[in-house]
Formats: C-alpha cells, structure tokens, sequence
C-alpha cells in the first residue's frame, strides 16, 4: 500500500491487476486501484476535483483532470474515511499513477472556502509476470 499525508488528509492506494479484463497479445493491460482518504482534521473537508499523471512505459504521459471522483466530491467529517475504485489501462507491463486532490475546507455555515491540494503518492502499475 502507498500511502501520503498532505495537510491533514491521508490518501492510501492498493493496486491490483485484471487478467480477466486483459489481453497481453493486444497489448491491453486493465488494472484497478482502490484510494482510502482519511480526513484527520478536526474540521470538515470537501473533495473537489482529481488531477492524475498516468505513465506508460511504451506509451506517451496522460493527465487526466475532472471534477470529484467517480461522479461524487464527497465530504468529511473530522475522522471519517471515504473508499472509491477505479481503473487504468496501459499498453506496457509497467507503469504508475499520481496525482492530486483539490480539497475545500468547509465552513460553520457549510459553504467551501479554504482550497487546498492533495497530494495522491505515486502508485505502480505492474503486470505480475513481469516481476518474476
């Protein structure tokens, strides 16, 4: 697990690889990555948006940028742990992910307004054959 504190806020990723979405002979390589965020803040805190860089060892640098995560910007109470999964494809057997958050600190009267980054640890993606 890859794990980062950033202004209060603790981000966790585990990665793991989809043969059953994958085909090596297409050079098609599925992986999926589940993210823990732990707001350790003694205030509320709102995800806003998500800034990734995905490296390909055989393929060009992808930024991907949006707002929220898999359509939601979740808010979090001091201590509370929001957990989401996703995807990525690759044409290699070796790459990796990071990034940031955008994250808003809410006020007494619930509205954002202290904006603040994230930051996501670099996480690998890696075709298991290839460790061996």
């Amino acid at each position: 697990m890859d794990t980062a504190i950033t202004k209060g806020v603790k981000i966790s990723v585990e990665t793991i690889f989809r043969p059953d979405l994958s085909d090596i002979s297409k050079r098609i390589l599925f992986f999926n990555y589940s993210i823990e965020i732990e707001n350790q803040n003694s205030y509320q805190i709102q995800l806003i948006s998500r800034n990734w860089h995905i490296f390909d060892s055989l393929d060009k640098l992808r930024t991907v940028s949006g707002t929220g995560v898999i359509g939601e910007q979740p808010i979090l109470e001091p201590g509370e742990v929001y957990m989401y999964s996703s995807g990525c494809d690759l044409i290699s057997e070796m790459g990796y992910m990071e990034g940031h958050y955008d994250f808003a600190q809410i006020d007494a009267e619930g509205s954002p307004n202290a904006f603040f980054k994230v930051t996501v640890p670099r996480f690998r993606l890696e075709y298991p054959a290839k460790l061996n």
